[in-house]
């Protein structure tokens, strides 16, 4: 049996992914056929950028409807001015003037609904000028990146006809990445939220951000979530690493090395059995960290204590008996 110094450190399988809040989905403002995709997985995109043309009857018909609210309010805007002069020689009813007043708010109400229908279909407001100036239609939108980041994945083929909302591409921030870790429930408890944590082969670290609250039943373990900040560009999402993070020390107790076939588990504890000058007792344990050849400690134990290592079950049968008796 070995004392430890420091806290101990353990070594855990990890898998890389990507923040949620770090991944978009870009998705057809429009239902069409999709005339061509302008970009390829894996490729840089930056804020603005085209990334896809879809031509769309949809597109015509929202159009179509804009111009005619866009007619119905220069009418009512020219009645308003027609009944506003008259009323003002006193010609018509003022009843009259508030009901074209009505109606030109009507309208104007109409027209806006309008362009905004076209603005959440993905229509540039500078099209939607030249639309309302030139009055000529165009069947095809141009699908532009809402923020910077890397296209993972195209979920769609040039030819292809998509209905509205259905998603195009997948776009992602790959700095910070997270790395979820299955931590056993016997090193649990030693680890501490904003603990560092590494990753050597690839030259990557961060910080615990958080523990979960729950154990897997079927794995024994709790999932753990770290946030890479250095050396992200190191990693790739769903790749498996190896994580290393200390294990919080053992207080003011001892914390101690031991063989890993030393420690036994009964009633919900962790035993090790010391020898003592009529044989061995058992003394009850805190298991920090696990590795296939030792187990780090805490308990009450000292240096000269000699633990054992074979013949396990049956001290622990006469531990058992000892209870019933």
């Amino acid at each position: 049996m070995e004392a430890e110094e420091r806290a101990a450190e353990i070594r855990l399988p990890a898998n890389v992914a990507i923040p949620p809040q770090q991944l978009r989905v870009v998705a057809a403002p429009v239902g069409g056929l999709i005339e061509a995709l302008l970009v390829m997985p894996d490729e840089m995109v930056r804020t603005g950028q085209p990334l896809a043309r879809i031509r769309s009857t949809e597109m015509l018909e929202a159009q179509r409807l804009f111009l005619d609210a866009l007619n119905g309010e220069a009418l009512a805007r020219e009645k308003l001015r027609r009944d506003e002069a008259l009323a003002r020689d006193r010609v018509i009813a003022e009843r009259r003037l508030l009901v074209t007043r009505a109606e030109h708010v009507v309208a104007l109400t109409t027209m806006q609904e309008r362009e905004q229908v076209l603005a959440l279909f993905g229509m540039e407001q500078a099209d939607i000028a030249q639309l309302r100036s030139g009055r000529q239609l165009s069947a095809t939108i141009t699908v532009h990146a809402p923020a910077d980041g890397i296209a993972m994945g195209r979920d769609a083929v040039a030819g292809e006809r998509v209905a509205q909302s259905a998603p195009l591409f997948s776009l992602a921030e790959l700095v910070p990445l997270w790395l979820n870790i299955q931590v056993p429930l016997s090193a649990a408890a030693a680890l501490e939220e904003g603990a560092p944590v590494l990753v050597p082969t690839q030259g990557a670290e961060g910080k615990v951000l958080r523990l979960s609250r729950r154990a897997d039943a079927a794995t024994q373990s709790v999932a753990a979530i770290a946030e890479i900040s250095r050396g992200a560009e190191n990693l790739r999402p769903g790749q498996a690493v190896v994580a290393v993070l200390p294990l919080r020390a053992n207080g003011s107790a001892g914390q101690w090395r031991v063989p890993a076939g030393s420690v036994v588990r009964h009633r919900d504890r962790n035993w090790v059995f010391v020898r003592s000058s009529s044989g061995f007792e058992p003394r009850a344990v805190r298991v920090l960290s696990e590795t296939p050849t030792a187990v780090s400690v805490g308990g009450n134990l000292t240096a000269g204590d000699a633990v054992a290592t074979r013949g396990i079950l049956f001290l622990l049968g006469a531990m058992v008996e000892r209870e019933g008796a």
